[in-house]
This record gives structure tokens, sequence and C-alpha cells, in this order.
């Protein structure tokens, strides 16, 4: 039995598991590969902190160039299982192959945009001149491999969406190790600093996109692969697909934003220690997220491909274990913060430094709100799963753009300890966000599913 049949009729808990496990080890590697950069910067002999801090300005130009591969690859994976699921193989690869060509074209725009502003870009986004000359030295070397990110990032969907988890992990897994051995050579035995770091990044993220291609072109188990005839781009092939991957794109850009307006504000009223506060903070925020993203990414393909098959059954059971080991996993993690959060700090400080008392204090308030976010993830991925691009755009908006930036810069204007008040607007804002996220997947799903039932009911009338 195929992939594809498997995603139809194998047993939900034991399919969930089986997609979901690789997916969440593929995060989590992810997560390592996210970190270990600044594990290491930030314990750099004398320049650590400064050192964690300019690299930490460098945020929203390294997730606004995820942001860009998470556009055309969580917007084309779903399109393609839906398609694969309805049984059109050849629509899903004409995605695929429009998928990729895009991303070759918007590597080369972003490498260019980058390189040309990048120094103002840092100082807009709360470099000071301390820690500005970390802050290029990082960066400029990452630009330059802004190819492979894109390619890695955003064909990576387009093999797990097919069923193959184990391999989409591998793609991150191969990245991962590489970075970890890269980073200890150039930083440990080099001693080249920050700069070892980025080029750690770069040339890991290099394998994996090797790796992706390889797979998709020239593997005999792939059910798609990346062809010719396929690259020439199509305006009624590309345009549903920016539709549907302009929420995760959002969900992303819209977190660089985030970045300035905290690294903005705390450099006001808190100086480089809240900033270099803020990096060790959104960087455990990370550590949150991505475990959940592996979960909603091993649920995907199957509620997208029982959504093409017309299998309502299957998508609400589907979802009902996501929601559940979501909401499990993000209670868990809240209650290591609240109990004892200097064991998390100090991965990216050495004990004793003045910041991990600083950090220790700050993330107990910054992620208060963290206990009812695995609703939120699920809700979200799962409006994406569904082809739902309105719904989960809205939701994209909602919480960072609508709640947590304005929250941001109005909080401090009421309470007299200004960084509280910036860190207080993070937990405001999760909270409202997963509540209304909730409310209207309730109303939305009730809606879809009663559509599904009229529909499969004509079907039997025709018959």
């Amino acid at each position: 039995m195929d992939n594809q049949n498997i995603l139809g009729t194998e047993s939900i808990g034991k399919l969930l598991f089986k997609m979901a496990t690789p997916a969440i080890l593929a995060q989590l590697v992810n997560m390592l590969y996210n970190i270990v950069d600044r594990m290491f910067i930030g314990k750099i002999p004398e320049i650590g902190t400064l050192a964690l801090t300019g690299v930490g300005v460098t945020f929203p130009i390294i997730i606004l160039i995820s942001a860009f591969a998470s556009l055309i690859g969580m917007g084309g994976s779903p399109r393609a299982a839906i398609s694969m699921g309805a049984n059109n193989y050849d629509d899903a690869e004409e995605i695929l192959g429009n998928c990729f060509v895009t991303l070759i074209g918007i590597s080369v725009c972003l490498t260019a945009f980058f390189w040309v502003f990048h120094e103002p870009l840092l100082l807009q986004f709360g470099a000071s001149e301390d820690t500005l000359k970390y802050g290029k030295e990082y960066i400029q070397i990452y630009i330059l491999g802004t190819i492979f990110v894109q390619v890695a990032l955003g064909l990576n969907p387009f093999i797990s969406c097919q069923g193959f988890s184990k391999v989409s992990m591998q793609t991150v897994l191969i990245g991962a190790v590489l970075n970890i051995i890269f980073d200890f050579v150039f930083i440990k035995i080099f001693n080249m600093g920050v700069k070892g770091a980025a080029y750690a990044t770069v040339i890991s993220q290099a394998v994996s996109a090797i790796w992706v291609i390889r797979f998709l072109m020239f593997s005999k188990v792939t059910k798609l692969k990346i062809k010719k005839k396929y690259f020439k781009v199509k305006m009624s092939v590309l345009l549903p697909v920016l539709a549907l991957g302009v929420s995760p794109f959002i969900m992303q850009a819209t977190e660089s934003i985030l970045n300035i307006s905290f690294n903005s504000s705390l450099k006001k009223y808190g100086g480089d220690m809240a900033v270099g506060t803020m990096t060790i903070l959104a960087t455990l925020m990370q550590c949150v997220n991505l475990p959940c993203m592996g979960l909603a990414q091993g649920a995907q393909p199957i509620i997208s491909y029982n959504y093409g098959a017309g299998n309502k059954e299957r998508m609400q059971k589907t979802f009902r274990y996501l929601l559940t080991f979501s909401l499990i996993f993000t209670f868990l993690v809240w209650v290591l913060i609240m109990i004892k959060p200097e064991i998390l700090i100090i991965m990216f400080a050495k004990p004793g430094d003045p910041i991990v008392e600083y950090a220790s204090w700050a993330i107990k308030i910054f992620l208060f709100g963290i206990f009812i976010m695995g609703a939120q993830y699920a809700c979200q991925q799962t409006f994406v799963a569904l082809g739902k691009a309105k719904e989960s755009l809205f939701l994209a908006i909602l919480r960072k753009i609508i709640l947590l930036i304005p929250l941001i810069y109005i909080l401090p204007l009421f309470l007299q300890d200004k960084v509280f008040a910036i860190f207080v607007a993070e937990p405001i804002a999760d909270i409202l966000a997963a509540l209304t996220t909730l409310t209207l997947f309730t109303i939305t799903s009730r809606k879809l599913y009663k559509e599904m039932d009229n529909q499969k009911l004509k079907e039997n009338d025709k018959n």
C-alpha cells in the first residue's frame, strides 16, 4: 500500500504518530539548528553578551528570508496534497515545478536587496555602536546563502505532504548536525567568532538544499518530481499557492516586524541588556513553536488528503488528536517556565552572568500565556491544511499586527515599569488571540462539515 492510500485508510492514531514523530523530531533538530549558533556565540569569552545581542538584531532579516520560503512551500504543498487526494498527480507536479522556479527568483531578489540595505536595517532593528559590527559580520555571510535557505525550507514540505515524513526529517537532521559540527570547528577550534557561526549555517543549509533537490528529482519512491516541463510559471497555478501561503508568510514576516518593535522599544527603555534578553526569549519562543509546528506538519497531509477525498470523520479525528497533544505540550512548557526558568536561560549565557537573572525574571512574564497557545497553533495550521486562506490570514494578522505590536507601544504609556510593560504585551496578545482562534475555528468547521455532508448526500442521490 503506497503512502497516499495510507493517508486515507490507516488508523488515525497510528498514522499521526508515524507522520508526526519524524516531523516533530525534524523541528526539534531544526530548533537546534536555530539556537546552536546563539549558544556558541553567547559563551564566547569576553564578548559573548554583546555578540549575542548583535546577532539578535539580525533576526528580522533571517525571519523574513524564511518567511518567503514558507510563502511558497506552505502555500504549495497543501495544494499539492489536495490534488493528490483527488488523484490529480499532474496538477500536483505542476504546482511543484512552479514553486521551484519561484523560489529561485525570490532568492535572487532577496539577496540583492538585503546586501545593499543590511547596515541601515540593522540600525533600525536596534543595533548599537557596540553591537553593530557583530550583526554585520553574521548577516553579510548569511545573505549570500539565501538561495539555500529558500530551496531547503521551501521544497521540504513537498516531501512531507506525500507522506515521506522521515525523509523530510532527514533534510533538517543533516543540516542541523553539520551546523553543530561546523560551529564547534569554526568557533571553538579556529576562533572565527560570529563569522564562524554564519559560515556553519550557510554550509549546512547548502547541503540540505542539495538533499531536497536530489530527492524530488531523482528518487524512485517520490510521487511528485521536479520536471522541466512545469518550469514555466502560470498565474493560474501560482496565485492559489500565494493566496494560501500568505498566511504562514505573514505569521513569519510579522515575527520580523514584531522583533523590530520589541528590540527598538527595549533598547529605548532597557539598553543592550534588555535587547540581549529579548534575543534569548525570542529563541525560546521558537523552541515552543517548532515542536507544535512539527506536530501540525504531521497532521496536515492527513487532513488535506482526506479533505480532498471527502472523508469528514478522518479529518475530525486527526484535528482532535492535534489539538489535544498541542495543548498538553504548551502547558508542560508553561509549568517548567514558571517553576525553573533559569534552566532554559543558562543555555545561552554563563552561570553568574547578570543576564541570567534578568532573563529569568523576564521569561515568566513574556511566556505566561504559552499554556493556551497549543490551541492557536492547532487551529491555525488546520485552516492552512483545509485551504482556508482568508481565515488563516486573519488569524495571522490578529495576534501580532492587531494586538501585540500596538500593545508594545501603548502599555509603556500607562505602566511605570516600561520594560515590564513591553514584556507583558506578549501574554495578553497570546491569550486573546488563542480564544478568538478557537471561536472562529468552531464556527468555520461546523459550516464546512455541514457542506461536506450535503455534498455526500448529493453524490449518493446521483448513484
